[in-house]
């Protein structure tokens, strides 16, 4: 199978959705890796490099797009590379559809194979390609959330953690799942004072027994929340419905009872953020303010440590790229019932129910389609 690594060209994303590493892994599987120039060279990884590992650099995205059985990238495709993907492409990479219309209708039109890295799914119901990136997304969260909360980015002006004779920052968490338990690891070693929610009982006494002193575990209703966000300094959004659009858990009229100068890091925007006021934002420029609350709404934020980052995403989805290329993807979906999980769209047909009801397009499932 001929591999297409393209350049990603999202605003200030460094990633790279394949390691020179993992080229010579697929060369050694007897495929034919293309990657286009200087596609990891924000990763830390030079042309010479993916040469050495057997990969041939081509020059442009429309020359490794149409040359490509399979593309495998790191974010969605944008708006100017929809007429780059073509029937029967398999591309792989973090769809987020249900964050998109445009973007699956989009995809519907190209009848390509559409594996979803964030729906791929193992029997413990864990999301294997979508752990990692919440783990350092979830770690970020804290990080920019205790920069901007500085008075020089209009924030509060106050430390996480305090300090002696100073109380902490009072930090909500949205979500105890990987992002959640990674964000109050984070804001909990600062020394902040730490409150995660979640609907899930047993969610709920697993992180009471492995959290640290300074982390209450609430459970999440209107009510609850109304009452933890009016005493936040920073809350984050960390709440996933796989494949499907996150619930909005504050409203507009919510943020009246917030104290001013706090600030909002919707970690869940690329699936249409658990916060009604949100919106995409880039890296570039982070932040806005809604009745005085500072919202922060970056939807690739491990884009910011790419080297971390892309090491860690590729380590998971490798696996998954040598069964989809060894195999052919009808036949690697046969066999791994998980990674057909990750079929979002198929030969224009939506196979994802989630998808569908976000949008109302008609479902099938892969099954039948296949």
């Amino acid at each position: 199978m001929i591999i297409g690594v393209p350049r990603e060209i999202k605003t200030n994303e460094n990633r790279v959705a394949l390691v020179p590493a993992g080229a010579e892994i697929l060369r050694q599987n007897g495929h034919q890796i293309l990657v286009e120039e200087n596609a990891g060279v924000g990763s830390g990884f030079s042309n010479q490099d993916y040469k050495d590992a057997g990969a041939e650099i081509i020059s442009t995205a429309r020359q490794v797009f149409d040359k490509s059985d399979m593309i495998m990238k790191v974010k969605e495709p944008l708006p100017q590379e929809y007429d780059l993907i073509k029937e029967n492409h398999i591309v792989f990479t973090y769809f987020h559809f249900a964050a998109s219309r445009e973007l699956t209708e989009g995809m519907i039109t190209s009848k390509a194979v559409c594996v979803a890295y964030e729906t791929v799914e193992l029997p413990d119901k864990s999301l294997p390609l979508l752990i990692p990136m919440s783990e350092v997304a979830g770690r970020m969260a804290i990080q920019e959330g205790a920069k901007y909360l500085e008075k020089f980015f209009g924030g509060r002006g106050i430390l996480l953690g305090g300090i002696p004779g100073v109380k902490p920052a009072n930090v909500i968490i949205l979500g105890g799942g990987i992002v959640g338990t990674n964000s109050a690891m984070m804001a909990a070693g600062l020394g902040a004072n730490v409150s995660i929610f979640d609907v899930d009982l047993n969610r709920l006494r697993y992180l009471d027994e492995v959290m640290p002193k300074n982390v209450t575990t609430i459970y999440s209703n209107p009510a609850t929340i109304r009452q933890a966000i009016s005493l936040a300094d920073l809350v984050v959004g960390a709440v996933l419905i796989t494949g499907a659009k996150a619930p909005n858990l504050i409203t507009r009229d919510m943020l009246k009872i917030m104290q001013p100068g706090s600030l909002i890091v919707d970690v869940a925007v690329d699936q249409g953020g658990c916060v009604e006021t949100i919106k995409p934002t880039t890296h570039e420029d982070p932040t806005y303010v809604v009745d005085d609350i500072i919202h922060y709404g970056v939807a690739n934020m491990p884009g910011a440590v790419p080297i971390t980052s892309t090491i860690g995403l590729t380590n998971a989805t490798l696996p998954y790229a040598l069964q989809l290329a060894n195999k052919g993807y009808k036949k690697a979906i046969e066999d791994d019932s998980g990674l057909g999980k990750g079929v979002n769209i198929i030969n224009g047909i939506v196979t994802y129910q989630g998808v569908s009801e976000a949008f109302d397009l008609p479902y099938q499932p892969l099954e039948k389609v296949l």
